[in-house]
């Protein structure tokens, strides 16, 4: 029996080595530098040899707003320090609501401009320019805020530059405007099976649930010692500013003759944070209207915006709420993001008032609430929510729909108006099925995001908002917290604008997006982009109208003299292009919104989810006997974060952790099988004996 006890020992140490083993991939060469390794904003180039950098000389932005339109240049220099000719391919984020219409790519003295093609077109010539030696560049968009750039033939030792320009509108609220620049990204969740081919190069396999997985999934590093961003932005608000700053970098500021301009400090910035500059006017500037137009191919164009009546101070009864806090705390909340994400909670839930009903349901890999149904905000059930959200901590997956669906489905009590506050950083790779989902059970509930984190997913953030008929913001730093949060419940105690409609001038016809003006919360505008048959006449007005809790109000914007603004068509068509895609998300004709997207995309030269922008050199430069090889550009994490918080946690559903668990309990079973036979066999001699 002592040697029976001593081989099981024995295997089960054996077990557990295997099981060790299985658990930690195959380490990599010592001759190789893996991507998690290599410093951030370098174009990652596959050698033979192993992982070489291209240095990056520069990065450079430049912003030109004009009352409401900014025009931003993006301007990205990589030299190729290795010993073969390389493509590149970068994927990097851009402000959800962009309007990109321009890319060049320089090579030495010269340069060749983009043209817009429909997206497989342009993938096609991209790719016999690079198979036949010619320089060539491609941008195509993946999402509407996440962009691939792919560069080929790029010799040893050269230096090649990509210029990107797009068109964005401001965001006016609360007296302020300010714009955003998103400096990297968080990496994606990616839930589902992996299908058998992939259509990129990411870390993440295309799977049932997000098919284009790996083109969204770049390489993540967690430092940079050598990659540089400058930044200018040129400010023309066209009235006095009051304030104008920098959110989350040092900038310095100088103004002449009203014209403001704002910095970077500094020859080195990280691009670990997304850059916000916000101004605002002094309080007699402040503006309750503004329409701007341009007209292209003979047709106006118009960006209209109105302030509602400020009803801050107007009386009326304040309807009980039910609010339910949703709190991400997967691995990508991991650090300053769930001290920023507890921080809110916290004070939403003690301001919470009497009379109100309230419930926590925070959400990683699986759900768990608080309560099983929203409870009274009574100080014991009030201090117990505190306590369980202090306790909270991130680790696995964004599993975000089970959390979604139960706040969603669990019965509303109709004396209180329900609330649903949501507090992620966004980071799925599933955007369109949460949209749908939030549509389809929404009901008479408001949602309400909050994006944290130095990179939330912008266009997460804004189109959730505006499925679930609420508003968004960001809480990108701890500081902020306590004023975002004291912003937000003005809006949540304050009733929204409902029912607004636009009267267009007679005679006129007008397709303007949104198609219908979501409410609107305290501080927000009226913001349209309207394209008309024909001119509008002196004396047209276009009346705004809408009720809230104080009654109807109305306002009215003249059109007769608006500012001359170069981009105003081009935004049109990013509305445009935005409607039809929701459109299509939710079930309509496939074929005819399609080519409602492609009309509008080429005829305003803009890259969208069915056009990419293609430049390609005439003169082949890379010998056919030169082999060529690519890879993809790392991204910076983001600040307060790790990729051991990320990554060490599930981030894909591929088959691997499945297929070691059953490996182990096949091993396991193998080893059970293999002792019983060995005793069963020394019994046997036992009584043979």
């Amino acid at each position: 029996m002592q040697t029976i006890k001593s081989d099981l020992r024995s295997w089960l140490w054996i077990l557990a080595l295997l099981l060790v083993l299985q658990a930690y991939p195959e380490p990599a060469s010592a001759s190789e530098t893996m991507p998690d390794k290599v410093q951030t904003g370098s174009l990652l180039w596959r050698m033979e040899q192993g992982y070489t950098t291209a240095t990056t000389l520069n990065t450079d932005v430049q912003m030109n707003i004009s009352g409401l339109v900014a025009r931003v240049k993006v301007r990205q220099e990589f030299r190729n320090e290795g010993g073969e000719w390389v493509e590149g391919i970068y994927v990097f984020p851009l402000p959800d609501k962009a309007a990109v219409d321009r890319m060049r790519l320089h090579v030495g003295e010269r340069f060749i401009e983009g043209e817009i093609r429909e997206k497989e077109q342009a993938k096609k010539e991209y790719e016999q320019a690079k198979q036949s030696g010619k320089k060539a560049s491609l941008v195509q968009q993946q999402r509407a805020n996440l962009f691939t750039t792919s560069v080929a033939n790029v010799a040893p030792g050269e230096l090649v530059v990509v210029e990107i320009e797009y068109l964005e509108d401001l965001r006016y609220e609360d007296g302020r405007f300010s714009i955003r620049f998103p400096m990297t990204l968080t990496p994606r969740y990616i839930p589902g099976q992996a299908l058998p081919d992939r259509q990129g190069s990411g870390w993440s396999a295309d799977t049932d649930q997000v098919k284009d997985a790996s083109l969204i999934t770049p390489p993540q590093v967690t430092r940079s010692a050598n990659h540089k961003i400058s930044l200018t932005a040129n400010i023309d608000a066209g009235m006095p500013l009051e304030i104008i700053a920098s959110r989350y970098h040092p900038v310095s500021i100088s103004e002449r003759n009203g014209r403001y301009t704002v910095e970077l400090s500094g020859q080195r910035t990280t691009m670990d944070h997304d850059f916000e500059l916000v101004w605002q006017p002094i309080p007699s500037a402040e503006p309750r209207a503004m329409t701007f137009t341009e007209t292209v191919d003979g047709k106006p164009y118009h960006l209209l915006m109105v302030m509602p009546p400020n009803q801050q101070e107007e009386p009326g009864a304040r309807m009980p709420r039910e609010t339910i806090f949703i709190v991400d705390t997967s691995g990508s909340m991991h650090g300053v993001s769930m001290a920023q994400a507890k921080r809110a909670v916290d004070l939403a839930i003690q301001a919470l008032k009497p009379g109100d009903l309230f419930n926590v349901i925070e959400f990683d890999s699986y759900t768990t609430a608080l309560y099983p149904h929203s409870m009274p905000a009574s100080p014991g059930n009030v201090a117990n929510a505190r306590n369980f959200v202090q306790q909270l901590r991130a680790d696995g997956g964004t599993e975000m729909r089970p959390a979604l669906k139960l706040a969603l489905r669990t019965p509303a009590q109709e004396s209180h108006l329900r609330q649903i506050v949501f507090i992620t950083d966004g980071s799925v790779g599933y955007e369109d099925q949460m949209f749908s989902m939030i549509e389809q059970n929404l009901g008479a509930a408001r949602l309400f995001t909050v994006g944290i984190g130095s990179a939330p997913n912008s266009l997460f953030m804004r189109k959730a908002a505006e499925a679930g008929r609420g508003t968004y913001t960001f809480i990108s730093a701890l500081h902020e917290v306590s004023e975002k949060m004291e912003a937000l419940f003005r809006k949540l105690e304050h009733p929204q604008v409902t029912d607004i409609t636009l009267h267009w001038p007679s005679g006129v016809i007008v397709d303007s997006y949104p198609a219908f003006v979501p409410d609107l919360y305290l501080g927000e505008p009226v913001s349209v982009r309207a394209r008309a048959s024909n001119a509008f006449r002196r004396g047209d007005v276009l009346r705004v109208t809408g009720n809230s809790v104080a009654g109807s109000w109305a306002a009215d914007l003249s059109l007769d003299s608006p500012v001359q603004s170069e981009g105003v068509g081009a935004l049109w068509a990013r509305a445009r292009i935005g409607e039809l895609i929701d459109q299509e998300r939710r079930g309509g004709n496939a074929e005819e919104l399609r080519s409602g997207i492609l009309e509008t995309a080429l005829a305003h030269h803009l890259v969208s989810k069915y056009t990419s922008l293609v430049a390609v050199d005439k003169t082949p430069v890379r010998p056919a006997s030169d082999p060529l090889s690519s890879e993809q550009v790392p991204n910076l994490m983001q600040y307060g974060q790790s990729t051991n918080a990320i990554f060490g946690f599930p981030a894909t559903a591929t088959g691997a952790p499945a297929m070691r668990v059953m490996g182990a309990a096949w091993l396991l079973a193998a080893l059970l099988f293999f002792v019983l036979l060995r005793t069963s066999k020394r019994r046997s001699r036992g009584r043979r004996s």
